[in-house]
């Protein structure tokens, strides 16, 4: 494994450098942006060290992450952690044969696809993500997983967003759940 290294003496934690944009999508929700971690070396570093350092002695055999922010992370992690990496997809995106799950959104539904022969039976997984909030593309990405025939050990998220409920969604459906920081609200 790669040599780490150590911003554990930074008084910056992983939040602070998460900004927040006030009414998008829409008029209330105030919008976790990432994308400001992602392009500062040393919080982008420091996320992927925290989650290296948890995940380093667990029995994973796998990462999946979800489309977009997921990829980004959940590759980086599994370059740190040695292992492959699978991205679960929206619909259609995927070349080969796929098998998917629908889930609920404010308005619709929605579809997220893994390819066929992505997981071998019995392969442990941990699904990462950027943002929990209402839980239910990570409960149909852990549904996915399951019946691609892996088993996920945990859901691994930068934020969670408590007052949404997300976490309680995943815990009350049999997953184990991680994040980095927590924004109360929306």
């Amino acid at each position: 494994m790669n040599e780490l290294y150590n911003f554990g003496t930074t008084s910056m934690t992983i939040k602070s450098y998460i900004r927040t944009v006030p009414h998008y999508p829409k008029q209330g929700v105030m919008f976790r942006d990432i994308t400001t971690l992602l392009k500062d070396p040393k919080g982008f570093k420091l996320t992927i060290n925290d989650l290296t350092s948890r995940y380093q002695d667990q029995p994973i055999d796998i990462v999946a992450g979800i489309e977009a922010r997921g990829f980004i992370l959940g590759a980086a992690l599994a370059f740190q952690l040695g292992l492959g990496f699978i991205p679960l997809r929206k619909r259609g995106k995927l070349p080969a044969q796929t098998i998917g799950q629908d889930y609920s959104l404010e308005y619709g539904t929605d579809r997220i696809e893994i390819h066929v022969d992505a997981l071998l039976p019995g392969q442990k997984v941990l699904l990462v993500d950027d943002l929990l909030a209402t839980g239910g593309t990570a409960r149909a990405a852990c549904k996915l997983i399951q019946l691609a025939g892996g088993e996920v050990k945990e859901c691994c998220f930068v934020i969670d967003l408590p007052d949404l409920g997300g976490k309680t969604l995943l815990e009350q459906s049999g997953y184990k759940v991680f994040s980095l920081c927590e924004f109360e609200g929306d």
